[in-house]
């Protein structure tokens, strides 16, 4: 018998995170896929991004929608709710032998929560990593302490989970799952990216995504807009902002941004190829975005870390910290338009989805049961 692995998708990030794990998993003859798909993915609003899952072959077994029609943090609260009840019912039906999650969204403390009461195991990626400026930080932990395995993307991160009291021989060092895309996607060049998505191609481009600091009530969207106005010589490409509190607040002033100045585009979802390509070709990536800290300096492209939602974050040479402050961020962009390197390359080799199956092949879910390790 294979054994049963669900795997959680509710964004475009977290899926183009998951994309080779899954792969692996599917071509496994030790385990089989049960995809569940949630959040933004089955929202018009954000582009029904489940279409380009099934679109990749994926078979999906659950879905399970909790995107209300609003971005504030009661909307979100009940969002929470909604998605519990949903993986108490998919959990129910699937029976699985583990559950796979990977960060620290909402929809992913609600799968795991339901996960621990139906004492179902979990694997967790991307455990041990800090980002103060959100909510996001607090629920990664908590989905840790949940877990019984764990798959980090440092060395740092994995001594950080030890010290929330997981055993060290359930914890391993395995790099950064984004990276693996960028091993494995052969990517568009500029002129063929440009033309797919209709843009000039003989202008040079920003990338930017940005999102809410959710514990911060300050709306910085403000200062960015007012610090990119001054690049009438640059294409802006903008991605929407996610589903959290504050988000669509976020994406309404950007469409507004879009309309009055003729050189700026914004996308629901660029999709995984177009999304890194543009980062490889970008002049420079700007937001607040962990794809920022994690993947783009892979592609040797410089980075403008806004703000404070990504920090506690280790961060290579490459990524500019600037205040949420137009004159800070334009200084910043200045900084990082006459970079040249060098691009420190932190977080592992590209084979990290390989690695993980390998263990997952290998451990037993017969329990879900574990305890403290005491340092």
């Amino acid at each position: 018998m294979k054994k049963k692995i669900c795997v959680v998708t509710g964004t475009r990030a977290d899926y183009g995170l998951l994309y080779w794990m899954m792969k692996e998993i599917v071509a496994s003859k030790e385990l089989e896929l049960q995809l569940v798909v949630t959040g933004t993915h089955l929202s018009p609003e954000f582009g029904n991004t489940y279409k380009e899952i099934e679109a990749d072959g994926f078979n999906i077994r659950e879905q399970i929608e909790i995107i209300l029609s609003s971005d504030t943090a009661v909307s979100t609260v009940k969002s929470l709710g909604l998605a519990t009840l949903g993986f108490a019912e998919a959990l129910e039906r699937l029976k699985p032998d583990m559950l796979l999650v990977v960060g620290d969204r909402y929809e992913i403390l609600a799968a795991s929560q339901s996960a621990l009461i139906m004492q179902i195991p979990i694997a967790h990626i991307h455990g041990g990593e800090l980002t103060f400026g959100a909510y996001d930080d607090a629920i990664r932990h908590a989905v840790t302490k949940m877990a019984k395995w764990h798959f980090t993307s440092s060395e740092e991160h994995k001594n950080r989970v030890i010290q929330m009291g997981e055993f060290p021989s359930v914890v391993w060092n395995v790099g950064a799952l984004g990276i693996d895309n960028i091993i494995n996607i052969p990517l568009l060049d500029k002129e063929k990216l440009l033309t797919d998505l209709s843009l000039p191609v003989e202008r040079p481009f920003f990338l930017i995504t940005y999102h809410p600091e959710t514990n911060n009530s300050e709306q910085g969207i403000e200062e960015l807009l007012s610090a990119l106005a001054h690049y009438d010589e640059m294409t802006l490409i903008f991605t929407k902002a996610n589903a959290d509190n504050g988000g669509r607040f976020i994406n309404e002033r950007i469409s507004d941004f879009v309309r009055k100045n003729e050189n700026s585009y914004v996308y629901d979802s660029l999709g995984q190829l177009r999304y890194l390509s543009a980062a490889k070709h970008a002049e420079v990536v700007i937001g607040n975005s962990s794809s920022g800290l994690i993947e783009v300096p892979y592609l040797k492209t410089p980075v403008i870390d806004c703000g404070e939602r990504q920090k506690g974050r280790q961060k290579p040479s490459c990524v500019l910290n600037v205040k949420l402050d137009s004159t800070d961020i334009r200084n910043g962009i200045e900084q990082a338009l006459n970079y040249v390197g060098p691009f420190d390359q932190i977080f592992g080799d590209g084979k990290t989805a390989q690695k993980i199956i390998r263990i997952l092949e290998e451990v037993s879910s017969n329990s879900s049961e574990k305890e403290f390790y005491d340092i």
